[in-house]
């Protein structure tokens, strides 16, 4: 399994390196630049708005169809007929609610104009995550891999076309960014669709309300949890949005940070992608864990605790080279989310652990109180500190759901404490730490300081043996998906 894990991910990170970073700060950045803070304001809170409200899309058919094909293999052929209906019936009930809530807080028509494509580009990512789901169950991890790229892929060639290729005099429109989303995720959803149909040998779309209630009974549980870490990961730039009144300007600050901690956070998520249907599949083999959990927070601690360390002493060089616009504010920003990380990485590893174990009671209350932490956080700190108030609610948030997972998991799978390898985290921390602040003294060429941390990140990995030259050979890839 760690071969499996480890080849595997090297695979995805391979790949979601070429792409998605120039997604992320060649086109999205670049877009918000082109519009400016106040428009991709708007359009941030409203994705975020409709991202807060996704989980009505999918009520935790994903994961649950991911544990369950990682599980039982031969389930897919039933279950895919089933769940492909229900989810253009959940896209039915999702939109009704959008809209229906948009109007009881005030959005206007310029809004609900952007409103009723992002509607559309959040059912088709979440039938894209379904279709992905039976792939990954399989544990056809290199296939997933590449349908994982492949819309970012092709959102950065029409976008590319369309910022750069002289097509109209117009400027770029906010609705270009997201219609070529939509192309993107339309291309990408057929062929995952043909790939899963393909692997399952029938399909027949069709309507049961008992299947479906049967389906909703197992998977909803994994919804709750889904909707509140959403809510304490997204609500900050709705609410600032809402609260402030130059709120649009605040989101758009807060948006150039939190663009970097999500590019962030979806390479973490890759780490889930592999981790969940694994330990899933462990789990019911009544394999122990802790091996797998121990390579899977050192391959994760390490590069979360060298972005943690460029943001506390690269930020203004960071931001600076990114945006034109807000770079002090977003440059203390930028610190406070990269810190935020380090918490975030630890949730997905236990995260993981704890869904594919079903500890999801456990789990929903824990994200009920950090959903209670983070608001009540943000209505006392977005009035005074506006947008860095955002990333201070976000820090405390982060670090309290990691330190609650990590209890949950010692507590419900008994773990046994590896000391050794506690302490050698525990010091790794401050050694990367120093490193980060000798750089930024004494290297005047910041990237050349960046590469030389990252070198220094690499040595403490050896040193502590946190990563043996020989563990690393006896996971050279064998061929197996």
């Amino acid at each position: 399994m760690k071969r499996k894990f480890v080849t595997n991910l090297i695979l995805v990170l391979f790949l979601n390196i070429l792409v998605k970073p120039f997604w992320i700060f060649g086109i999205d950045r670049t877009v918000q630049n082109v519009v400016k803070a106040e428009v991709y304001g708007m359009y941030f809170s409203l994705f975020s708005f409709a991202v807060l409200l996704n989980i009505l899309l999918d009520l935790g058919i994903t994961n649950f169809n991911n544990r369950n094909i990682a599980r039982n293999p031969k389930e897919l052929s039933k279950a895919f007929s089933n769940i492909v209906g229900l989810k253009f019936l959940l896209a039915i009930f999702y939109a009704v609610v959008c809209l229906v809530v948009g109007l009881l807080i005030g959005y206007e028509k310029e809004q609900f104009n952007i409103l009723w494509l992002l509607i559309l580009n959040q059912f088709l990512a979440s039938l894209l995550l379904y279709l992905r789901s039976n792939i990954s169950g399989l544990h056809y991890f290199r296939t997933d891999s590449l349908i994982s790229v492949m819309d970012r892929t092709l959102v950065i060639i029409i976008c590319g076309f369309l910022l750069w290729g002289n097509v109209s005099n117009r400027s770029f429109q906010i609705e270009w960014f997201i219609l070529a989303q939509t192309a993107a995720y339309s291309l990408t959803a057929l062929t995952a669709f043909i790939i899963v149909l393909y692997k399952s040998k029938y399909f027949r779309f069709q309507i049961n309300l008992k299947k479906f209630a049967a389906i909703l009974k197992e998977s909803y549980p994994f919804a709750i949890l889904i909707l509140l870490m959403m809510i304490y990961y997204r609500v900050d730039s709705v609410l600032l949005e809402r609260i402030l009144p130059r709120g649009k300007e605040q989101v758009g600050i807060y948006a150039q940070s939190f663009r970097i901690l999500d590019a962030a956070f979806m390479f973490a998520t890759l780490f889930v992608g592999l981790l969940f249907p694994i330990f899933s599949r462990m789990l019911k083999r009544n394999e122990p864990v802790e091996g797998m959990l121990g390579l899977s927070l050192t391959l994760i601690l390490l590069p979360s605790i060298l972005l943690s360390s460029i943001g506390i002493f690269y930020s203004r060089e960071v931001i600076g080279l990114l945006y034109q616009e807000h770079l002090e504010a977003s440059s203390r920003i930028f610190t406070i989310l990269m810190i935020a990380f380090v918490a975030i990485s630890v949730s997905h590893i236990f995260g993981s652990l704890l869904t594919a174990n079903r500890n999801l009671k456990e789990l929903i209350f824990l994200a009920l109180s950090a959903v209670l932490v983070n608001l009540i956080l943000n209505f006392i700190l977005l009035p005074r500190f506006q947008a860095y108030g955002a990333a201070i609610s976000c820090l405390v948030t982060q670090v309290y759901m990691a330190l609650g997972q990590l209890a949950i998991a010692a507590w419900r799978l008994h773990l046994k404490v590896h000391l050794p390898f506690i302490i050698k985290i525990c010091l790794s921390f401050p050694l990367i730490l120093t490193g980060g602040l000798l750089a930024s003294r004494l290297i005047e060429n910041w990237y050349v300081g960046i590469l030389l941390l990252a070198m220094w990140t690499v040595i403490i990995a050896f040193s502590l043996r946190l990563v043996g030259m020989q563990d690393l050979l006896k996971l050279l890839p064998t061929g197996e998906e």
